[in-house]
């Protein structure tokens, strides 16, 4: 839907919600913000969804592999999957078959 609002122009859209599954379908690059809250902050990007969300979800600690449908779910703390991910600094876009490559 916001694609073909800018498809053939010289614009873009900043989309900002809550929703990491709704951001993960509808975005091709990500801006990422940091700081303390009330002192200072920063913008950094724009970054490609994969780097992009492995800074957000590094500072997190959290890590996403995606399902056989390829939707993102979260991984439990302290599982195999979030240890493994985190020891190689892939926090998102980890899937079945990058495991085993």
């Amino acid at each position: 839907m916001f694609k073909q609002h800018v498809d053939g122009k010289d614009a873009a859209i900043l989309v900002i919600d809550h929703d990491i599954y709704l951001i993960d379908m509808i975005s091709e690059r990500i801006l990422f913000f940091d700081g303390e809250p009330g002192v200072r902050g920063e913008a950094t990007g724009p970054f490609d969804m994969r780097q992009g969300m492995n800074r957000f979800l590094s500072r997190l600690g959290v890590t996403f592999r995606r399902d056989k449908t390829g939707r993102p779910r979260i991984n439990k703390p302290g599982s195999y999957l979030d240890r493994d991910q985190k020891s190689s600094g892939e926090y998102y876009y980890y899937t079945d078959k990058e495991a085993g490559e």
